[in-house]
């Protein structure tokens, strides 16, 4: 006798798997019998997409590619990586292996990357990086995915799916509200303006940002070369640590057992290196601000403090250990959840986009380069999609940018975030409840496992 959370289990997975693959079967399923036969042809279906990857370049190729392009032309101008996106097109309709689908991302979530930080940092007018976040968020952030890929490997796989499902539902809808309250400061914004264009109005036209930023983004088109220093150190430090590690099976540049004394000495060093970075940052940027604050004082037009800059310092660190910890649980890059945190903090729309592009940069680069190290399979065919990726990117960026002169709303970034992300909890929460499953029906152990 099945008990009530199989039963549930099962119809959920009815109703979602029935939209999914209908075209699998050539007749509607309306019992446990039908459902089975959907099952066995997406298994028949998926075994021979497998079989058929030796058989590159072919037609499932070239139309991953043209998906992923689509794909890559919004989630890049977001600042989302988009690797959530990618995963299932490089699985479904290219026929990848989920261990090939995931390195295969990488490149492109780096390709992506890439071309924003490029486009931000040489071709925009006033670049948008805030560069003290990335500073102060990413060594928390690379320690936080160490520790959230730890719970990926002791959370069962149905625990992961419902946390992710329910945080997506949760962020989604966070980062709604914030592009309607971003779009009603707009149009009040431009209602003033009228206003005061018309001779109604004598007042002055409330800004989105502060004048004090406007004038700092001036000179953020000057690469501040130290703060990239010191991004790159911290990259390497934890590069060096991670292929060290190396992968799951102990497989790395030097041979570690797995969970031995030496594992675990390298695993928790994670721990003083970010501890040791954050507060160097923590410490020079809290100089730096003093210093700030005391030339406002003596500079009577330097009488503005942005929103952002009110914000305690520590805040960052600890939404990024947050962030980093989530994205090493759920298996995705940070950029899909960095951007509405950022938000949700009061970042502006353009800068949390191309501040979480810059750590996705750093986060998914050193993946990349490791599975290179690793011996990834087939690396033309890697290069082949962050190259699409890559002019993808290109093209989206210059669309958005149009659109946001045009328009003169930034609010649109938002949005489209939102899509992205509603996208994402629909795609990885179905093929999650399809895994579950199989877990369900082939009487596997869907409990808590042990961490060595």
């Amino acid at each position: 006798m099945k008990s009530s959370k199989t039963l549930l289990l099962q119809f959920l997975f009815l109703s979602l798997t029935h939209l999914t693959v209908f075209s699998l079967s050539t007749s509607q399923p309306s019992s446990h019998h039908g459902l089975e036969n959907i099952l066995h042809k997406f298994s028949q279906w998926r075994d021979n997409q497998l079989s058929s990857q030796d058989n590159y370049p072919n037609t499932n190729t070239v139309i991953a590619c043209i998906i992923c392009f689509i794909a890559a032309t919004v989630s890049t101008a977001c600042g989302v990586g988009g690797g959530s996106l990618f995963l299932p097109i490089l699985t479904i309709v290219a026929g990848l292996s989920l261990k090939t689908a995931t390195a295969y991302s990488s490149f492109m979530v780096t390709a992506g990357a890439l071309c924003y930080i490029i486009d931000a940092l040489f071709f925009m007018e006033k670049s948008p990086i805030n560069y003290e976040i990335v500073l102060l968020s990413q060594p928390c952030m690379l320690l936080g995915v160490s520790i959230g890929v730890l719970c990926n490997i002791m959370f069962p796989e149905w625990l992961i799916t419902a946390l992710f499902a329910l945080l997506l539902a949760i962020t989604t809808t966070k980062t709604v509200q914030s592009g309607c309250k971003i779009w009603r400061d707009e149009t009040e914004k431009e209602r003033v303006k009228v206003q005061v264009e018309e001779g109604e109005s004598g007042a002055e036209v409330p800004l989105l940002v502060d004048e004090r930023e406007g004038k700092e983004n001036g000179a953020q088109n000057m690469v501040p070369w130290k703060d990239l220093v010191v991004l790159v150190l911290i990259w390497m430090c934890f590069f060096v640590l991670h292929i060290l590690l190396g992968n799951k099976s102990g497989k790395g540049v030097i041979d570690i057992k797995p969970c031995g004394i030496t594992y675990w000495l390298i695993t928790l060093s994670q721990i003083p290196v970010a501890i040791g970075f954050t507060s160097y940052i923590l410490y020079t940027k809290k100089k730096e601000h003093e210093r700030a604050d005391h030339a406002r004082g003596t500079d009577k037009t330097c009488v503005i403090k942005s929103k952002l800059e009110s914000l305690p310092m520590h805040v960052f660190p600890v939404a990024a250990i947050l962030t980093g910890a989530l994205s090493g649980l759920f298996g995705i890059g940070g950029g899909l959840l960095l951007n509405p945190v950022f938000l949700q903090i009061g970042v502006p729309p353009q800068t949390a986009a191309a501040t979480s592009s810059l750590m996705v940069l750093f986060s998914a680069s050193m993946s990349m380069v490791q599975y290179i190290l690793l011996g990834v399979r087939r690396i033309n065919e890697a290069v082949m999609y962050a190259v699409v990726c890559f002019v993808a990117s290109v093209v989206g960026l210059m669309t958005i940018q149009r659109v946001i002169e045009k328009s003169g709303r930034v609010s649109f970034v938002v949005f489209l975030v939102s899509s992205v992300m509603a996208l994402s909890t629909v795609i990885i929460t179905l093929f999650g409840v399809i895994d579950v499953w199989r877990q369900i029906t082939n009487g596997e152990y869907m409990g808590f496992k042990l961490l060595c």
